[in-house]
């Protein structure tokens, strides 16, 4: 069997791959303390499973319009306009199977051999394994401690050459938790002017997760790049749907036509009643969105507190999403081997840093959406592997 080239380049998630082993350590009965994966450990709010039950029920069995319900597309525009203060139309939403197809169809629609598309690094490992796939050049931002995770708009302009078609942004972060200000993401924007070819991925899939009075701030905010931001959000981490697989893209006019298109020749819509409890979700009570948060802040200042009491490591505090990365320097052992001895050892299963890219090496992933219970155990466990009696 002879596969096509670029799949030499395509990578993978390396949090499922930990699930996995995981899953089957815990078959062979060892105890396994969840701190890998990302996804909330709450139930979807039981209005929203009731939604999606009703719409079963009353026969939302067949195929939807390839960008989605209407109504559900009115109501993201309804709630962009809330959170995010901007107008948009709702021909411009795209309503796809979770959070990864917006980023996959904005990859492929720019990325091509003799291209660059940059991408945070630390990041979501999807962004550089899709760059690559696509045949494009994967061109780092770098994301420094010492900056909070965030990024210097100034360092990021610098990057961009004639090649460059795509820039991805995060924030919140995943894997660090980070969250670029305002003026960094202002100074971007009014960069970004000189550079009319150059689109923007705005990846906000942990918007509404933030902290300490932190203020989301997104790149459709500004006027001058509007028509070139393309927008991803979806429902699996605000509303614990991880899943139930439901997310979407906001799209310029000038790309809606070639994102529908993506859709129909892979997956032609997204799944029907599903749509329907994500009206529910965004239009119904948002008290189980404030209780969930309010719950990964308290586990937040734990976990970090945790962390930093475990010789060798030390952990800034996250200012968003539900994930702390710890620097792991400290230890003398390299991420990978600390993510192998934590699981097989220890029974904690966690994230190598350099599974977020090769900036990640010295740090190690830890999610804390798990109980308190469990964040204290895994971390008292890791804190026995590094120092056995």
């Amino acid at each position: 069997m002879q596969l096509a080239k670029r799949f030499s380049q395509l990578g993978t998630e390396t949090a499922f791959e930990v699930l996995a082993k995981a899953k089957a350590l815990e078959a062979k009965g060892k105890s396994i303390m969840h701190l890998h994966i990302g996804a909330p450990d709450f139930a979807t709010p039981a209005n929203i499973v009731e939604a999606g039950r009703r719409a079963l029920a009353n026969g939302y069995h067949k195929y939807t319009p390839a960008k989605g319900i209407l109504e559900l597309r009115e109501a993201v525009c309804e709630d962009i306009l809330k959170y995010r203060g901007v107008e948009t139309d709702p021909d411009n939403v795209l309503i796809v199977p979770g959070g990864k197809p917006t980023m996959f169809y904005a990859i492929m629609m720019f990325g091509e051999e003799g291209t660059e598309i940059m991408y945070p690094n630390p990041g979501f490992p999807i962004y550089e394994s899709m760059i690559k796939f696509s045949g494009a050049k994967a061109v780092p931002i770098e994301l420094k401690e010492e900056n909070g995770f965030s990024f210097s708009a100034e360092a990021v302009l610098a990057q961009i050459t004639p090649r460059t078609r795509l820039i991805i942004v995060n924030t919140p972060a995943n894997p660090t938790g980070g969250v670029v200000p305002r003026s960094e993401l202002a100074k971007l924007a009014k960069g970004l002017e000189a550079h009319p070819n150059v689109f923007v991925l705005s990846d906000e899939i942990y918007s509404r997760l933030l902290y300490d009075g932190e203020e989301h701030v997104s790149l459709m905010e500004f006027d001058s790049i509007r028509d070139r931001v393309i927008l991803l959000d979806g429902w699996s981490k605000t509303y614990a749907m991880t899943g139930w697989r439901l997310g979407y893209g906001v799209w310029p006019s000038s790309l809606i036509e070639h994102a529908e298109r993506l859709q129909i020749n892979s997956v032609s819509c997204t799944n029907a009643a599903t749509q329907i409890a994500g009206i529910e979700a965004l239009q119904g009570p948002q008290d189980a969105v404030d209780e969930m948060c309010a719950a990964f802040d308290e586990r937040r200042k734990i976990i970090v507190e945790e962390l930093n009491a475990i010789p060798g490591f030390s952990c800034v505090m996250p200012k968003g999403a539900f994930y702390a990365f710890a620097n792991t320097t400290g230890t003398g052992v390299s991420s990978r081997e600390l993510e192998s001895r934590f699981l097989n050892d220890a029974g904690v299963a966690c994230i190598s840093g350099t599974s977020f890219g090769a900036l990640g090496e010295g740090y190690v992933r830890f999610s804390y959406a798990n109980s308190i219970e469990n964040i204290r155990e895994g971390l008292r466990r890791v804190r026995e592997c590094l120092q056995p009696a």
